[in-house]
């Protein structure tokens, strides 16, 4: 029974990447999966394009860093599937899909405002015997990151309040408060690599239940992106619970790749997921498989 609702699950995630890829393919007014799949690669041979063919290798080349970009003012949407193994007596699996829209806004001639939002979508396996499996919505964290256009000193920075909203359709997959707190990130980029740190602190404001929060979230980051637009980086994801004086650190090794599929650019990403340190009864390694969606904004 648990191997069927996973594959349910599974499979409910698949159809709703594969109805965004429609949605925006068809957007483009392109076919939803054209019979060629073209990596955007920046070394592709000429053909005697001359000056636009130079320049589409420019703009596909300037695309696959923006991706690496936290706060580039871009339309996307990443679907990052998660998934984690060995929690609890019971070795239990977690599956996790964050639908992560980016949605950038000019403000004025000098800023914008980028807008963050992850909503997951969750499955977990009972830890325990006894406890049950449980599936629904978690709760949602949106962060607004009010950014200059232009990099200062040649960084690329943002910062702004992050919220955090009791959404979640179970108890089990929530916290059952409302919380806000400040966010930041911090990035360069040059000769094809990108590093830098993106952090937050959410507080509880109020809410239902005795579970109050009181966190940090820190990521830092480095990335290096080939001119075949294929990146190789390494982060972590960290989370330090001030109320259990408790690191959470999941260390990724991550492989993307942009291409184009009927004309629309989108990324793919593989990465696989190591706790360096987890609370009692949290999981020991996971993978992640995101597909990243990417919508005019022009």
């Amino acid at each position: 029974m648990k191997n069927i609702r996973t594959r349910n699950l599974l499979a409910a995630a698949l159809a709703v990447v594969c109805a965004l890829a429609a949605a925006t393919t068809q957007a483009q007014d392109k076919p939803v999966f054209d019979s060629r799949l073209t990596l955007a690669s920046a070394e592709a041979t000429s053909s005697g394009g001359g000056g636009a063919e130079a320049d589409q290798k420019s703009q596909e080349a300037e695309l696959a860093m923006k991706l690496q970009n936290p706060i580039a003012a871009m339309i996307s949407v990443p679907i990052q599937n998660n998934w984690d193994f060995g929690i609890g007596p019971a070795d239990a699996m977690r599956y996790t899909c964050n639908i992560q829209p980016v949605i950038p806004f000019s403000i004025s001639k000098d800023w914008n405002l980028i807008t963050r939002t992850i909503m997951p979508v969750i499955y977990a396996e009972e830890p325990v015997k006894g406890f049950g499996d449980k599936s629904g919505l978690g709760d949602i964290t949106q962060s607004f990151f009010f950014s200059p256009k232009a990099p200062v000193g040649g960084w690329i920075i943002g910062a702004g309040p992050v919220g955090y909203y009791p959404t979640a359709t179970d108890s089990a997959l929530g916290a059952g408060q409302w919380g806000a707190g400040p966010t930041i990130v911090a990035l360069r980029q040059r000769h094809g690599f990108t590093y830098g740190m993106l952090a937050n602190h959410i507080w509880s404001v109020t809410g239902w239940t005795d579970e109050h929060i009181n966190a940090t979230y820190l990521q830092p980051f480095f990335s290096y992106t080939t001119k075949m637009h294929t990146t190789f980086a390494v982060n972590t994801e960290s989370t330090y619970d001030w109320e259990a004086s408790q690191w959470t650190v999941p260390v990724h090794a991550i492989v993307k790749q942009m291409v184009k599929i009927g004309g629309a650019p989108m990324q793919f990403e593989f990465a696989y997921r190591y706790y360096a340190e987890r609370p009692a009864g949290g999981p020991d390694w996971g993978l992640r498989f995101t597909v990243t969606f990417l919508f005019s904004n022009k």
